[in-house]
């Protein structure tokens, strides 16, 4: 276990193996914990760097904000705390909204963008999601958190196909704060990168899952009409969870991918 320590709370991290950086980062309530199997995978090439965004996992929990411009702003502390210049950015779910967010706003810093299950557009999340981003409905979510803990574990089977999931997500649910699940949320939801996409120059692949019932799966056509050079991988067996859904294939292409040179310029 390792961390930072910034201006604006403790940053989680935890990394594996060595060669070039790559950074992995989750989703809205998730944590490091969702990489394992790929960092135990790609760390054999390179080294891997798995954070906790502040609000979730291990990371700090006393900030006034969790919007997805703070993630943004972390990545970008992060790396200058570590040292690395630039890396292939990782993200999960929200985390691949952050991820080409860092590489619209900070475009040194990212030298490739992997987006598994993103939204481009925060109107593409599910009803349930949108709505858990309304204060009266989280903080009811909150005064009932096992009844939500509860209704998660029911609903597991349809969201992932790993039977290790329903424990992986109580455990980050148990983690998280009354404001970092509703800021965070609320912030994604607002969210649309479409009028900013064509600013990215460096390689980006899509994954997306044809069973997301998370983020609709559809959201890899804004992604390919704002950055048409980038690639797109559609998982049919998979929902939103690819890594754990369709673990094989995923570690494949994905390593292929970031072992691809990238074009000069």
């Amino acid at each position: 276990m390792s961390s930072i320590t910034t201006d604006q709370g403790i940053v989680h991290y935890e990394v594996y193996g060595r060669g070039r950086p790559v950074i992995l980062l989750h989703g809205w309530l998730g944590s490091w914990g969702l990489w394992q199997e790929t960092m135990t995978y790609l760390g054999r090439f390179y080294r891997t760097y798995a954070l906790d965004f502040w609000g979730f996992g291990e990371s700090g929990k006393k900030r006034d904000t969790y919007a997805v411009q703070d993630f943004v702003s972390l990545v970008d502390q992060f790396m200058d705390h570590l040292g690395i210049d630039s890396a292939p950015l990782v993200g999960h779910s929200m985390g691949g909204t952050v991820s080409l967010s860092v590489a619209i706003q900070y475009p040194g810093r990212a030298k490739k963008v992997v987006v598994v299950g993103s939204p481009i557009v925060g109107s593409s999340l599910a009803w349930a999601l949108k709505m858990a981003g309304r204060r009266p409905i989280a903080v009811m979510l909150f005064n009932m958190m096992w009844a939500f803990r509860l209704g998660m574990r029911v609903a597991s089977p349809f969201i992932c196909k790993d039977p290790r999931f329903p424990d992986m997500m109580d455990k980050d649910l148990s983690r998280t704060t009354l404001e970092s699940f509703l800021l965070s949320i609320a912030s994604l939801r607002r969210t649309d990168l479409r009028p900013m996409l064509n600013q990215i120059r460096i390689p980006v692949m899509g994954m997306y899952g044809d069973k997301d019932i998370i983020v609709h799966p559809n959201q890899w056509r804004p992604l390919l009409e704002g950055v048409p050079h980038a690639r797109i991988e559609r998982f049919d067996q998979a929902g939103h969870f690819i890594m754990l859904d369709d673990p094989e294939p995923f570690m494949h292409k994905l390593k292929q991918f970031l072992d691809e040179e990238t074009p000069a310029g």
